[in-house]
């Protein structure tokens, strides 16, 4: 009979692999990051696998070294730089086992100056779920079919920057820094040290046998707060906590609510919600309605954000009506400027109450206060 394998003494040793080689932001990140070495090993178990993403601002803050120890406790690990999303998916379908992909320099796909990379997005993005499929056109001429390719797997990546929303929502994202003079590690050396990783690898291997019951369908109880894309990313990983034991469902709980509130905090959202965000809080604030013309001027000289350099260019009424005709008023009516009566003349600007409902649908809560109605100005006047 093989003995029982203590998970939570098994996991502690994993978490002190990386500790000998890693330098990670906070102890949530060691938590986290162990985790989901483990839940690697228990893919076919989970309905979805988040993507593990340690990323920087600047080289040299030791995002390779967290995949090259990462790829020693994982299953069959596929190191995917610059890969094709074509070698990925038929990779993923072989039928021969479920690889761990590793991609490092993430940034060259989906940077600034990658170009287009629709495919490979796809593909990270549709793998994310165990139903996630990517279409392919079989054959030559017209004898083509339609295949689908399973693209479930487990997805760890690196890279300078940041990724695209939809990528970055299904991540658990490890910012990294540089190493300060006072924070030291131990030098990794392949030839002595992946061994011992990998004696750690079949250790979780052998102890996902058995624990693949217990995780199997499992419900773990969620923090307080975390709902929706932020529970479908750490279901996987409380599972696995919550079948491990000791003291890691409570560790991996907190690790959870903190990376989880940091990646809110660093989540400035998309564009438009951005634009609705500035205007509520920096643009129109104590104003039922606002010129355009002033509308631009107060934006553009924001500090710390986007408008006065997009793409070279400042913001513009064109961009501007574009933009808020994406969102609808209560009425659901697209947002548009309106006439507003000034002193002599008539300008076209935008009115609160038109705002109001894309605020309270769209926008995170103010910084100080709860978003309380307007009244209605307009109708007064």
């Amino acid at each position: 009979m093989t003995p029982t394998i203590d998970g939570a003494a098994l996991l502690d040793e994993v978490e002190a692999f990386h500790r000998r080689f890693n330098v990670f932001p906070t102890e949530a990140a060691f938590v986290a990051v162990a985790l989901w070495d483990a839940h690697a090993h228990l893919l076919e178990c989970f309905d979805s696998t988040p993507r593990l993403a340690f990323l920087s601002p600047e080289p040299g803050s030791g995002k390779t070294r967290a995949l090259e120890i990462v790829e020693t406790l994982v299953p069959q690990p596929m190191t995917a730089v610059n890969a094709s999303a074509a070698a990925l998916f038929r990779s993923v379908s072989a039928g021969t086992g479920k690889p761990t992909i590793l991609f490092d320099e993430i940034d060259t796909v989906f940077g600034p100056k990658a170009g287009d990379n629709e495919e490979l997005r796809g593909f990270l993005n549709a793998g994310h779920r165990r139903t996630g499929v990517t279409y392919r056109c079989i054959g030559d001429g017209g004898n083509q079919t339609v295949q689908a390719f399973p693209s479930y797997c487990a997805v760890a990546v690196a890279g300078l920057g940041s990724l695209p929303d939809t990528i970055l929502s299904r991540s658990v994202v490890i910012r990294m820094r540089r190493r300060a003079r006072n924070e030291r590690v131990e030098p990794f050396r392949a030839r002595i040290h992946e061994a011992e990783g990998h004696a750690l690898r079949d250790r979780l291997a052998a102890w996902a046998e058995q624990a693949r019951d217990q995780v199997m369908g499992a419900w773990p109880e969620m923090p307080d707060g975390v709902t929706d894309r932020p529970a479908d990313v750490w279901e996987p990983l409380l599972a696995v906590t919550d079948a491990i034991g000791g003291h890691w469902p409570q560790r991996a709980r907190e690790a959870c609510v903190t990376l989880v509130k940091a990646s809110k905090a660093n989540d400035k959202g998309s564009l438009g919600v951005r634009l609705l965000t500035d205007l509520r809080d920096h643009v129109m604030v104590g104003i039922d309605r606002l010129p355009t013309v002033a509308i631009l001027d107060r934006l553009n000289a924001l500090d710390d954000a986007p408008w006065a350099d997009l793409n070279g260019k400042p913001l513009d009424n064109r961009r501007l009506s574009r933009m808020l005709a994406e969102y609808m008023t209560a009425d659901n009516e697209p947002i548009t400027s309106r006439n507003i009566k000034t002193a002599g003349s008539v300008l076209k600007g935008y009115y609160a109450s038109d705002l109001h409902d894309a605020w309270q649908r769209y926008c995170p809560p103010p910084p100080e206060s709860p978003l309380l109605p307007l009244p209605d100005t307009e109708n007064a006047a």
